[in-house]
């Protein structure tokens, strides 16, 4: 049953994209299929063998390693303010984000993150089909961050017709970065996040080459990588300290605005209509989490979550899927999946903001497409959990 489920997730994922198609003419089938299996295949690979678990366990265990090291700092500087046993959300899952900031922004200094990312990048363009800048951009997206990612090809941006742009920022809003993973893994299972990660990558490429088809020529696929400007080494950890200091005060900041206005929002409901705004949007997305292997019995919860990630964003969710314990194990993996990427509403201005502080016309053309954007994201986000739905 729960291929034909599948299969049924899959037809309407292409469905909607083809249905939003700027020119069905272009698109070319053949890395579509390619890329499908190797979803698939990753997808077995990391949920269903050995190896995987293995992978799984080794990613996790590098991560549950940095956040007690971040944990030392932590607990130097805010040590006493929480209960013994106890550690506030800020604390324990958003402040070691500064100590992951810092170790990217070490790789980066000596060259070994630009260094993986061109690769990668190059060896994806030869299986998707689109440009090496696609290519770098994704894979870069997914360790950079959907702002910081642009600063990297910030030579070619105003370069680029509208088709390509579209590609780069709908990558960027179909991943998430490096530097916020480990906090994603104390709210959701590991596993989850890495099969996310990766099938993501590949979704971000299926999904773009169906809504925004086109060939790159020889001439203009150029990766023109924008090398950093020239500091002593803790000028640049310094810098990356106070960036993913930025990050956790922005996150936090965030999420004390989004479930303030969402728990008023519900109130409101509830005293009008007999029924919270999330269960109203629960309804709405539970045909969403059906094709995506939930169970009916359970889609309007998971729809619920998953509408939740859409309004405010995927820290809200994973927040309020850990509230649904009676969920079962099946649902609670499809859901975790589908949470792990950026789509949401305030990405839109964050993307288009990042872009517009580079080039302000490719900015405003970002700002023109940010619903079609969001739209493609989500997309993404259902195709990699219909994919994880069929080994769970």
């Amino acid at each position: 049953m729960k291929y034909l489920i599948a299969v049924l997730g899959l037809l309407v994922v292409f469905a909607l994209s083809f249905v939003a198609s700027n020119d069905k003419r272009k698109i070319r089938y053949r890395p579509l299929v390619i890329m499908i299996i190797l979803q698939i295949i990753l997808g077995y690979v990391l949920l269903n063998t050995v190896l995987g678990t293995v992978l799984i366990k080794g990613f996790s265990g590098i991560f549950e390693k940095l956040l007690v090291y971040a944990g030392e700092g932590v607990n130097f500087v805010f040590g006493g303010i929480a209960n013994e046993g106890q550690a506030p959300f800020f604390l324990g899952v958003l402040l070691p984000i500064i100590f992951i900031s810092a170790l990217i922004g070490i790789l980066q200094y000596f060259r070994i993150l630009p260094f993986i990312i061109r690769y990668i990048g190059l060896v994806l363009s030869k299986v998707n089909g689109m440009g090496k800048l696609e290519s770098y951009n994704a894979v870069a997206s997914a360790i950079l961050g959907q702002s910081e990612v642009f600063i990297s090809v910030k030579k070619q941006i105003g370069l680029l017709p509208k088709h390509r742009l579209y590609t780069l920022c709908a990558s960027a809003m179909s991943t998430v970065s490096m530097s916020i993973v480990g906090a994603y893994m104390t709210m959701i299972e590991p596993k989850y996040v890495v099969t996310a990660l990766v099938l993501n990558l590949f979704g971000g490429f299926i999904i773009a080459s169906i809504l925004n088809p086109y060939k790159v020529t020889k001439e203009e696929d150029e990766l023109v990588v924008q090398e950093e400007e020239k500091q002593s080494f803790f000028e640049m950890l310094g810098e990356y300290i106070m960036d993913g200091f930025k990050v956790a005060i922005t996150v936090a900041a965030m999420l004390i605005g989004f479930v303030a206005l969402i728990a008023l929002i519900n109130g409101i409901f509830d005293g009008i209509f007999g029924i919270s705004f999330q269960e109203l949007l629960g309804y709405i997305f539970a045909p969403f989490a059906f094709v995506m292997g939930v169970p009916w019995k359970e889609a309007v919860e998971a729809g619920s979550i998953m509408a939740t990630k859409m309004v405010s964003n995927e820290f809200v969710a994973m927040l309020e899927l850990g509230k649904h314990t009676a969920l079962s194990a099946r649902t609670t993996g499809i859901v975790s999946v589908f949470l792990v990427s950026f789509a949401n509403f305030s990405s839109i201005g964050i993307i288009a903001g990042a872009v517009k502080g580079l080039h302000e016309k490719q900015g405003n053309v970002v700002a023109r497409f940010g619903l079609k954007l969001l739209y493609g994201a989500t997309l993404v986000s259902v195709l990699s959990a219909i994919i994880a739905g069929l080994f769970l």
